[in-house]
């Protein structure tokens, strides 16, 4: 038996591009930067970036290219795709990538930092082949919301008891 799954942490590289298929299934490119902790010549602690590239397909890549932009931090958990290819000039190149299954927010898109729109265990979940929004998480725990309990046009709302304005929702 082999495991391939991946949980990674980090902002947004660049802003994502979206794009469809000749099928027309909507593919979200974008890329996040991770950081390793390791140790310098020096013997400090320091630490170096990597640079993943990572990939969303299907609806919510539409929905989700509106409200990802660069810097946000995010959170994503997904799957190793390994792609070859050869260029124009005869060029072998190759790419590992992470083929995203659940993203969640841990960042608002105003720098909000964390405990601002968009933190919480609200992200977006494959489910039986399908795609359910969950609770967007603005700032308190939705661990126990049931997956799918957005509002009929797929947007989360926030509680009725919310100490938020809804001039103060991005959306």
């Amino acid at each position: 038996m082999s495991i391939n799954k991946v949980f990674i942490s980090g902002n947004l590289t660049r802003d994502p591009e979206l794009r469809a298929t000749n099928n027309g299934t909507q593919v979200l490119s974008f890329g996040v930067a991770v950081n390793d902790r390791r140790r310098n010549a020096n013997g400090e602690w320091e630490d170096v970036p990597n640079f993943v590239d990572c990939t969303m397909f299907g609806n919510r890549a539409n929905a989700l290219s509106r409200y990802l932009s660069k810097g946000i931090k995010v959170s994503i958990e997904g799957k190793l795709r390994w792609h070859s290819w050869e260029t124009n000039n005869g060029e072998k190149r190759s790419k590992l990538e992470v083929i995203v299954d659940e993203l969640e927010f841990m960042t608002s898109r105003q720098g909000q930092g964390e405990g601002g729109y968009g933190q919480g265990n609200g992200g977006y979940t494959q489910n039986n082949g399908g795609y359910n929004q969950g609770g967007a998480g603005y700032g308190q725990d939705n661990m126990h919301r049931p997956m799918g309990s957005a509002s009929p046009a797929g947007i989360p709302q926030p509680p009725r008891d919310s100490a938020y304005d809804e001039d103060d929702i991005p959306f």
